[in-house]
Parts: C-alpha cells; structure tokens; sequence
C-alpha cells in the first residue's frame, strides 16, 4: 500500500514526484515513458532557464532531476483503469496491480491527427501539434494551419507575425471560429483561408516541403515548410471513471487539484485547467503532490 501513486510521467506528474519525494510521502509513478508530450515537442523558447531546448533534451533533464531520488519508478506500464476501492485506490496497469490511499492523474492527452500519408513520417521534421511550442521555428516560413476552429484562427493570428505567408485549411465551407477572430485574421496581408478542403497528403525530402488537399473532388498542392495541426485533442481520461468531467472529457479540478472524488487528485493537460502548456503542467504537478500531502496528513 503506497501513500500515493502518480500516474503518468509528463511534466505534471514528475514534478509531482520531485516534490513527494522531499517530502518523504510513499509513492510510486506510473507511466508508458517520461516525458510525456515533451518528448514530441521541438524547439521550446517559453521553459524558465532554458532560452532554447529542444522536446527531448527537456525530458532528459525532467528524468535526471527526478532519477535523483529513491523512487519506485514504473515505466513502461500503460494504466487501465483507476478506481476506488474502500478507503483506498487500485491502480491497475497491463503488468499488474497496486494500491495507494492517495492517487494523482497526470496521464496528459494526445492531439487529434489527420490520418493522411506522411504526417507519421515527417512528425516533428514540420508537423506540429503545439503552435506555442514550435510556432517561432518556421520565422519567414510558409505554414499550413489545419483547422478554422477558435485554436485554428489563434493558431493563425499568432503565425501572420512571423511566418512569410501563412494558409489556414478548413475542411467546412465557412471558418467556425469566432467571428471576431476571423475579422482580425482578415486584416493580415500575408493569409490565405482555403475552405471546404481536405488535407490528402503531406509531401517532403528530409523535412516537409508541401501539401496536397482535396477540394472539390481536385488537388491542390501548396508549397509550405511547416503543418500545424489544430483539429482538437483528446484528454487521456479514460483510465478513472466515476469522477467528474467537463464536456471535452477533462476531469473537473478545483484550485487545489481536488476531483470529485476525495483523495484522488488530477494536474496537468487531463484536466480542465486554463491553457495546456509545459510550465502550466509543472505547476498543477507541484499543487498536486502538496494537496495529496496535505490530505495524507490530516485526512488519510
């Protein structure tokens, strides 16, 4: 029986785990890998004390820090289920089964892909899934943003200030941001709004150099360095059920990581917090694992 158990190791859950750890709570951390969504994110320019590193080289340095201290470390377990039992939680993964009086779901989400030849292979090499993450990377670049949703035409909004030329690529036949977006955007002379097309194929050598889409049953091909994807993304919430969550599938968390659910806590891009970014992330996680102490103390 641990004190805790935190499940996922994206930068919530291992900052969570740095500060259980010195504060000498029982715990394990539970994840298919560390690093989480870092590990697939490319020039990062926005993590206090780094003026530039990239995804992976972030994660190396999230794993040393947390490598530093004794703890049971479980990697490579993907978590099936979490769900009370009594006083206390079961955490069940495809290698077994553990027990917790305290739980803390960092499991993250992932981005909504477009399904179409080339996006695996040039992941990362021009294809984005993080506009604040890599955005300042294609500086003088022409872009493709897939999606005419609100983080589309912000997506975009940010874009016509730093790329050279920028097209927004929307599958319906009218923009279904919000209007005034959509008003600003019209304001940039460097934009381009294709609607009622399809992203067909993503095309490149080494890195992306154009894509083909559908439109009106042709092709149309468009010479960009850089795709970035804005269809949606997924909360990874599936493993807890029972507990309360909002209409896009994110776990509801008060201001003190609280769920629904008492002694089971929820930090980083699984829950309904403002913005879903890697310094946001470390934070919920550094909450997460005071308020779990906390309740240990005077609840558990």
């Amino acid at each position: 029986m641990y004190e805790t158990i935190i499940v996922g190791g994206g930068p919530a859950g291992i900052t969570a785990g740095i500060y259980l750890a010195r504060k000498k709570v029982s715990f394990a951390l539970i994840t298919m890998d560390i690093g989480g969504q870092t590990l697939g994110s490319g020039g990062i320019e926005n993590y206090i004390g780094h003026q530039y590193i990239t995804g992976p080289e972030l994660a190396e340095k999230f794993a040393l820090h947390l490598k530093e201290f004794n703890i049971d470390l479980k990697e490579g377990h993907e978590v099936k289920e979490i769900k009370k039992d009594g006083s206390a939680f079961v955490v069940r993964s495809d290698k077994g089964q553990y027990r917790a009086k305290t739980v803390i779901v960092c499991t993250g989400r992932k981005p909504k892909n477009l399904d179409v030849p080339g996006e695996k292979e040039f992941y990362n090499r021009g294809i984005t899934y993080c506009a604040t993450c890599d955005g300042p990377l294609f500086a003088g670049k022409k872009v493709a943003v897939v999606g005419g949703g609100n983080s589309g035409l912000e997506v975009a909004l940010q874009m016509v200030r730093i790329a050279e030329k920028v097209y927004v690529i929307e599958l319906k036949e009218n923009l279904t941001g919000d209007r005034i977006l959509a008003d600003k955007l019209n304001e940039a002379g460097n934009l381009e709004i294709i609607t009622s097309a399809a992203v067909a194929r993503i095309h490149g050598d080494k890195f992306v150099s154009g894509v083909s889409l559908r439109k009106s049953e042709k092709q149309l091909d468009i010479q960009v360095e850089g795709v970035l994807v804005e269809i949606g993304s997924i909360p990874n919430s599936h493993v807890v059920e029972g507990i309360e969550k909002n209409g896009f599938g994110e776990i509801i968390i008060n201001c003190g990581t609280e769920t629904s659910i008492p002694g089971l806590f929820a930090a980083g891009d699984v829950t309904n917090v403002f913005k879903k970014q890697i310094i946001i992330a470390c934070g919920e996680g550094a909450k997460s694992a005071i308020a779990a102490s906390e309740y240990l103390y005077f609840k558990g």
